[in-house]
């Protein structure tokens, strides 16, 4: 007789080729067993229902959305029984590219892997949980974003790995573009990383200029650093040079070499490249940007190259390329990736050792010493100002040019995470001006909005210059431009009245950033938020006040008709006054947006401003 094992595997079999309902093929395993089988064990999460309560319908599923897991065996691991990165790699790019191609419904390449940060390591027999699912689909490609945990079957722990975001192109007959539907998010989450996806693009598409700024901006000499107990190691000691064939098993379905086997033959031979510096076995800790600039194919020889460009105190930048030709070595390399891999050393107990000094090389050793620095520097930049949570960022940000593009992206995301949040509350109306509310543990949000007879633009453009706000706005004393940093984003210095019980005005310092709707539905967003300029320090003749989260969305009704909607954080000083508003015992922010709607009205023939702008 069969084993009830067997003749399930047998069933499953059959049910590929004979539509078999699955609770004819639960009945059959099950049912052959006898009611004395002991209950199905919960999964860890699963919830129990109380006998008689109605099954809640499920939660809106994205269609996009892939999920993998995968037991960490013996040959996935390195010699310390932890999972390779360049395995982990893989799987993120399998789970990336499935969740692409479900959206596009045709191939799918990737085009970059953004930063990666490596929270902790994985042990073999433990399992590695992937979720990957495309946030917002623009043109031709779409922004995957990727969840990845590891998960102890033996104590039921699940712990965090890595986030990260990967751009795919969708790719038609012969290698064209593809226009991709749009994406229509449909959770809290899904709407938040919808609008923050647009900002994300866009900073990407800067990258390369921030770092030519900050490099242009410093000085030009390099100063080696002086470390006690060791003597410089010439980076050139640490350069690797490899070459590997691509085999069908490299290949992806669609012919390309498989970008997440580039991927982890580039971390190979950056491991080495770090492991001449230290004597030692490294740990990567992060991945900047992954960007593909080509395809390979199967035959191809790639060639990779890896030098540690910069050792500081604790950590190490090793720069990694690929490069591609085939039989013909007369015929010249194609430059397939590049990226930059941080690695450290751990001690016993966990910890980062000091490491050696790196003499780089004179010309091209020194360029890549001095931009392993500008790009320490961008890494902090984008994982303190633009990783972190809003709460964990100090209000004040110190503005510089080299973080301008990372203040700029988080002043707008935060003010798209506050509009896409769920549970906004009506507290009270008054003719055509809506106020809502949104209680959160630290802190109260309101939303002031109302329809208004002009186009989106031209409110955009009148919003967007502070300096005419104390028009409509009577809190408003004065607003001086302080900077153009670029036609996007402003810094003013703004003298607001007393507040009550206070004896002097109030000054702020705060970066404007605004933008023009990304995609059909998007707003005309204007973000605020307070930074510090060395140049206006706090005064004795005004109390400095902060703002971590204010602006105008503007949603286009119709070619004349627009809702304007202004959103707020409060903040201590200002709570009592948005309280006492909520509580309908003032009208004063209802009244200063009605007094914003005359202006508008006021001006929305005047062309003049949608020159100027700011």
């Amino acid at each position: 007789m069969l084993s009830f094992f067997w003749l399930r595997c047998l069933l499953k079999m059959v049910k590929g080729n004979i539509i078999v309902p699955e609770d004819i093929l639960n009945f059959c395993c099950n049912g052959l067993q006898g009611s004395t089988s002991p209950p199905r064990a919960r999964e860890p999460g699963e919830w129990e229902e109380a006998p008689g309560a109605m099954a809640s319908p499920p939660a809106a599923h994205n269609p996009t959305e892939v999920q993998m897991s995968q037991l960490v065996l013996p040959c996935h691991t390195n010699h310390r029984g932890e999972l390779s990165t360049g395995q982990l790699l893989k799987w993120i790019d399998t789970a990336a590219c499935l969740s692409a191609e479900r959206h596009a419904g045709c191939p799918c390449v990737t085009a970059s892997m953004d930063d990666i940060y490596f929270e902790h390591t994985i042990s073999v027999g433990q399992v590695v949980n992937i979720k990957a699912k495309v946030n917002r689909a623009f043109n031709s490609s779409m922004e995957v974003g990727i969840q990845v945990s590891y998960e102890d079957l033996c104590s039921g722990k699940h712990c965090s790995i890595c986030k990260a975001y990967a751009t795919f192109v969708a790719q038609g007959p012969l290698g064209s573009k593809v226009r991709l539907e749009p994406l229509i998010p449909q959770t809290e989450e899904e709407k938040i990383e919808y609008s923050i996806a647009a900002e994300r693009r866009r900073m990407r598409l800067v990258h390369k200029d921030t770092l030519k700024d900050l490099l242009t901006s410093s000085p030009q000499e390099t100063e080696l650093e002086t470390r006690d107990g060791s003597g410089a190691v010439p980076a050139e000691r640490t350069r690797v040079e490899s070459v590997e064939l691509v085999l069908p098993p490299h290949a992806n379905h669609q012919g390309n070499t498989f970008g997440g086997q580039i991927m982890a033959w580039m971390e190979n031979v950056a491991t080495i490249a770090a492991s001449r510096l230290c004597h030692a076995h490294p740990t990567l800790r992060a991945i900047e940007m992954f960007h593909f600039r080509g395809p390979s194919q199967v035959g191809d020889r790639l060639v990779l190259k890896a030098i540690v460009n910069n050792a500081f105190k604790n950590s190490m930048e090793v720069g990694v390329s690929a490069e591609a030709y085939g039989q013909e070595m007369s015929v010249s390399r194609r430059h397939i990736n590049s990226a930059f891999m941080t690695f450290v050393v751990l001690d016993q107990q966990g910890q980062p050792r000091t490491l050696p000094m790196v003499a780089p090389e004179p010309g091209d050793g020194e360029r890549r010493y001095r931009e392993a620095s500008a790009r320490k520097k961008i890494r902090l930049d984008r994982k303190y100002v633009v990783s972190c949570k809003q709460t964990e960022v100090p209000l004040s940000v110190p503005w510089d040019q080299s973080n301008k593009v990372y203040l700029s992206y988080n002043n707008v995301s935060a003010l798209k995470m506050l509009v896409a949040k769920a549970n906004w509350a009506l507290a009270r109306e008054k003719e055509k001006v809506r106020m809502y509310t949104l209680e959160e543990d630290k802190f109260l949000s309101f939303r002031i909005e109302m329809s208004v007879c002009i186009p989106a633009s031209r409110a955009f453009s009148l919003l967007s210059n502070l300096r005419r706000r104390h028009e409509w706005d009577s809190h408003y004393v004065s607003a001086e431009l302080v900077q153009k940093v670029d036609d996007d984003d402003m810094i003013y210095h703004v003298v607001s009245q007393k507040l009550r019980n206070e004896s002097k005005p109030q000054d702020f310092v705060i970066l404007a950033s605004r933008r023009k709707p990304c995609s059909k539905g998007d707003p005309y967003v204007v973000a605020f938020r307070s930074v510090t300029l060395p140049t206006h320090p706090a005064r004795a003749e005004f109390t400095r006040g902060e703002t971590l989260c204010s602006g105008f969305c503007i949603w286009p009704e119709s070619q004349e008709m627009s809702k304007v909607a202004y959103y707020n954080q409060a903040m201590p000083g200002y709570l009592t006054y948005v309280t006492t508003n909520v509580a309908g015992l003032s009208s004063d922010i209802c009244s200063t947006f009605e007094a914003c709607e005359k202006f508008l009205l006021k001006n929305k023939e005047d062309l003049i401003s949608r020159l100027q702008d700011f």
